[in-house]
């Protein structure tokens, strides 16, 4: 059976200070619950190393949020995967909405991120999801399938056994509105199906797809009780200790229970 998986995705948010109080007092809150749960932390770039060294004494994992498509050289500002994996940070966010939006990432540049990661034994988050014009067009599984197909399916299956997915409807993250529990479970299910179709059905399986946009401490647990469903890539809800902890009490309990 698959874990759970919450990943807290800090965003450009908090000050040094602020952020370290907030990891120490979620590590607080799990250290002692002997959890399946794997929790995992996304601070900015400057907080990385003190994450590192709090996941030393304690359950905690840490992610990037992002990551350069290039090895090394001269791309002032970027950050290398090699530069993560020499900090130990385990994980990183590839291909979330606000970059894909923002900074106009391609389909390309992910799946070269991608590479780059594995090179240096360092597990991508990978993001998909439709816009709102999508999902009303009806083109919100093609958009996910496109989104996959050409950010992930270049790996050989060995490859793609390290990868995370999250589905993280565009239309759903920071507007307070939520993917029900139906519509999550019918997305995962297509996701999860395509994976088969490619790699078969034990790395369908296995893969982890989590759900990103708006979830919270309310609706989380209808969220992970799907059987598709396996946690969340969670936002603004990561950033408010007693919320977090609650997410990861929920996925606790659909743990428990499945």
């Amino acid at each position: 059976m698959r874990n759970k998986v919450v990943i807290g995705n800090w965003k450009m948010n908090q000050n040094f200070s602020e952020a370290e109080e907030l990891a120490i007092d979620i590590a607080e809150g799990i250290e002692d619950l002997n959890l399946k749960t794997e929790v995992i932390l996304c601070p900015p770039f400057p907080y990385l190393e003190m994450l590192t060294d709090l996941a030393e004494e304690s359950p905690i994992g840490v992610g990037a949020q992002n990551c350069s498509e290039h090895e090394n050289g001269a791309y002032t500002g970027e950050v290398s995967a090699s530069m993560l994996a020499s900090l130990d940070v385990n994980f990183c966010i590839i291909g979330h909405s606000e970059r894909r939006k923002y900074f106009k990432e391609t389909d390309a540049q992910l799946a070269e991120k991608v590479n780059q990661l594995l090179k240096h034994e360092t597990c991508p988050v990978f993001c998909i999801g439709e816009l709102i014009e999508e999902r009303k067009a009806e083109k919100h599984f093609e958009t996910v399938e496109n989104q996959i197909k050409q950010g992930l399916f270049h790996l050989k299956s060995e490859e793609f056994e390290s990868i995370v997915l999250a589905y993280e409807p565009v239309w759903a993250i920071g507007t307070g509105l939520t993917a029900t529990p139906e519509q999550a479970q019918e997305m995962h299910a297509f996701i999860r199906k395509l994976i088969e179709a490619k790699y078969g059905t034990e790395i369908a399986y296995n893969t982890i797809i989590l759900y990103g946009g708006s979830c919270n401490a309310k609706n989380a647990l209808d969220l992970f009780s799907q059987p598709d469903v396996d946690g969340g890539l969670i936002g603004g809800a990561s950033l408010k200790k007693e919320d977090f902890l609650a997410i990861i009490e929920a996925a606790e309990t659909t743990q428990r229970e499945g």
